[in-house]
């Protein structure tokens, strides 16, 4: 219930910067507005000011600026012809509905700056190696442990790669049954050696992502997969390529959890988000733990390289739905598995808890430029074929557009409390 409502309220401030940047761009144009409401349908609460009837509302399932003139065909005789919308310049009308969207941009930048301002806590892999390929297998072997890269300790894995990676000459001290060994690497050398060290890895799950095959299947963090289609597995490495390579359209897992061993089987999806074939919602545990903190100007960095990237990463997945829209029935979620994120990153700190909610806003941002009548971004289709042609799109166009964009709207938003209720469902099932 407090995920709930800590979503609620998270969605309410990203709906009413979404609906400020649309008021302030409205209003540097001379547009007049009647209504600011957050939420639809009966208000809960409203107040007057300055003409403008600002109001929260039942439904808190987005919000509206009703601008004077906006609907089309829309005639007001009682209202200034330079207050109306629809008598603004085609780029100008463009700019007031980008407003929105480019609010929640801004504002998932501003959430993910302010989550790289908190201190980071890292996982890790233990830095013990499974493998080294080519000349370094002369070196390393399976089992030796990576101690230090130039006197420095190195906790996990990935920490013992970046000191190589920014070290000039470098010596390695590792162990081995009980021993201590140094190997020293030169500059030119040290990319041979980073692309041939594969760590070890063991089988145990790190994390269930919320909505995705596994989790539908109640698979839990700490649970360690013993076999793949009744073929027992050593690493991650064998059961990561038995999963995804199966030419089957799901896989059976002998689990263990504790003392106890169960059979799951699982269907696999497609990763729209990548191009690393199928997958079914888990990650490696990762045992090391450390801190990192970062100052203001690093932070401000990484936040807005991390928007750049999610906001990429989400049209490539659109754009991977658009070629395969069958995957659509296991990609959209809803409330339902957004309130699940919402505590599954609380329990994990503060930072987390923003990156949520900044990749949420970004989300917004996102789907409401798409070029859908009644969205933001069909808006300013529209304005921009009015540009390019010289006249308005035809009114009764608009009209029918719009209405099937409303369809359109309540098709998905319907579908996503569907695809919510059917994965806790089957995870309840599978977990009771």
């Amino acid at each position: 219930m407090l995920s709930f409502l800590m979503l609620l309220i998270a969605l309410g401030v990203m709906i009413t910067i979404h609906e400020l940047g649309h008021f302030l761009m409205a209003r540097a144009f001379g547009v007049g507005i009647e209504k600011f409401s957050i939420g639809f349908g009966a208000p809960i609460a409203s107040f007057n000011r300055a003409g403008v009837d600002f109001r929260i509302a039942w439904i808190p399932l987005g919000g509206y600026v009703k601008m004077k003139g906006e609907n089309p065909g829309q005639k007001e005789s009682d209202c200034p012809e330079h207050e109306m919308f629809n008598r603004k310049a085609w780029w100008q009308r463009a700019l007031i509905v980008f407003a929105g969207p480019f609010a929640n941009l801004i504002l998932g930048m501003l959430l993910f700056i302010i989550a790289f301002s908190f201190p980071q806590k890292l996982e890790d892999i233990s830095p013990v190696i499974s493998s080294a390929e080519g000349i370094w297998a002369e070196h390393f072997a399976p089992g030796d442990s990576l101690m230090s890269v130039n006197d420095q300790p190195v906790g996990g894995f990935s920490r013992f790669m970046l000191e190589l990676a920014s070290a000039d000459n470098a010596r390695i001290r590792y162990i081995r049954n009980g021993e201590s060994l140094t190997l020293d690497v030169t500059t030119a050398e040290k990319d041979s050696l980073m692309r041939s060290l594969i760590p070890r890895v063991t089988t145990v799950i790190g994390e269930v992502f919320s909505g995705m095959p596994a989790w539908r299947a109640g698979l839990k963090p700490l649970d360690r997969v013993v076999m793949v289609d009744s073929v027992e597995v050593s690493d991650w490495y064998d059961m990561r390529s038995r999963i995804v390579e199966t030419e089957n359209d799901e896989v059976k897992l002998l689990i263990a959890r504790g003392n106890e061993l169960f059979e799951r089987t699982i269907s696999l999806e497609h990763n729209i988000a990548s191009d690393q074939g199928r997958m079914i919602g888990i990650s490696q545990y990762m045992p090391i733990s450390e801190t990192l903190r970062h100052n203001p100007i690093q932070a401000i960095q990484y936040g807005s390289l991390a928007t750049v990237n999610f906001v990429v990463m989400n049209y490539k997945a659109m754009f991977s739905l658009v070629k395969q829209p069958s995957q659509i029935k296991t990609s959209v979620g809803g409330p339902v598995m957004m309130a699940s994120m919402t505590s599954e990153m609380g329990r994990r700190g503060i930072g987390p808890l923003f990156v949520l909610f900044a990749s949420i806003s970004l989300i917004l941002m996102v789907m409401n430029l798409l070029p859908i009548p009644i969205l933001d971004g069909g808006h300013i289709l529209f304005a921009f074929i009015e540009g390019i042609i010289g006249r308005p799109v035809p009114i009764p166009v608009q009209v029918f557009l719009q209405k099937i964009g409303f369809a359109i709207l309540i098709t998905l938003m319907l579908y996503a409390f569907y695809a919510d209720i059917t994965k806790v469902i089957m995870r309840f099932i599978y977990t009771r």
